[in-house]
């Protein structure tokens, strides 16, 4: 009969079905264990690569704090040395400003000397003006010498000094002509003055230097003296004087010649050689 082979045929369709149904399963076990397999290379890599980066970390952490402390330490030398710096130049500038107040006082002090000396000076002017405006209405003052000195020098030198006073009754400026004679017994040697003229008008300081002729040995000097229509000559016997204690040794030390006034204990010329230790030669007016 053919019932019963339709029965078995009948039997046999779900058991393709459960076939088919098992099928998937094993493709999620196999997906499963896939994935947790991932999932565990990925924790093992996140563990690992967290002690390797803590190690590294920690390495860079060490590496830094080292360089830190080396800047640190060079940082407190450098902090060192810039205090004694600024120290330094704190007291320096204290210093300068010391300096400047005083060159300030000075200055200040200076003008006011200057000043003072002006005012002196144009009294003095003054003074000299009336003088020789009174001298000139009462006929003037003749021509006459008020000082005279000869100086010895280093290297053979001399230097003469002579104070020359005369008021003319015009009351106007002359010019003055002065000439100056070295005299042994039997030679004469006339000495050449720079300048030659002078504008007198009260008084007139003749200055200048000369060199000794070599072995000329004067005894007496003679100055003669023109202004307008008067003449003078003064003759003065070269005679030894006092020693010379200061003398310079070289006429660098005294590029110019003295012009202070002729006083009255020098009112007499004096010369002698550069020897200081030797003593001075005066003149005797005669």
């Amino acid at each position: 009969m053919d019932l019963p082979e339709d029965n078995n045929s009948s039997q046999s369709l779900p058991e393709a079905q459960r076939n088919y149904i098992t099928q998937p399963n094993k493709v999620s076990g196999w997906l499963i264990a896939f994935g947790v397999s991932l999932l565990l290379v990925a924790i093992i890599a996140l563990v690992l690569g967290q002690r390797i980066g803590y190690h590294r970390g920690l390495s860079f952490a060490a590496e830094e704090a080292k360089k830190t402390a080396a800047g640190l330490e060079i940082s407190a030398e450098n902090i060192k040395s810039l205090k004694l710096k600024s120290d330094t130049l704190q007291s320096q500038l204290t210093t300068a400003q010391q300096e400047r107040d005083i060159s300030l006082a000075n200055l200040s002090a200076l003008r006011t000397d200057i000043q003072d000396l002006k005012v002196t000076n144009l009294q003095l002017e003054q003074g000299q003006q009336f003088l020789t405006t009174s001298l000139a209405k009462k006929g003037g003052m003749s021509l006459q010498v008020i000082g005279a000195k000869i100086a010895p020098l280093p290297e053979n030198a001399y230097e003469y000094r002579f104070d020359v006073g005369m008021v003319d009754p015009s009351n106007q400026p002359k010019n003055l002509i002065p000439k100056l004679t070295l005299l042994d017994e039997v030679n004469m040697v006339e000495v050449p003055l720079q300048p030659n003229s002078y504008s007198i008008h009260g008084i007139a300081r003749i200055r200048g230097r000369f060199l000794m002729p070599k072995n000329f040995v004067p005894k007496q000097v003679k100055l003669e003296l023109t202004a307008g229509n008067q003449k003078t000559e003064q003759v003065y016997d070269w005679q030894l004087g006092q020693p010379i204690d200061n003398m310079p040794y070289t006429l660098e030390e005294t590029p110019e010649a003295d012009k202070r006034p002729v006083s009255s204990t020098d009112s007499t010329p004096v010369a002698s050689t550069a020897n200081t230790q030797k003593p001075a030669a005066t003149t005797a007016a005669k």
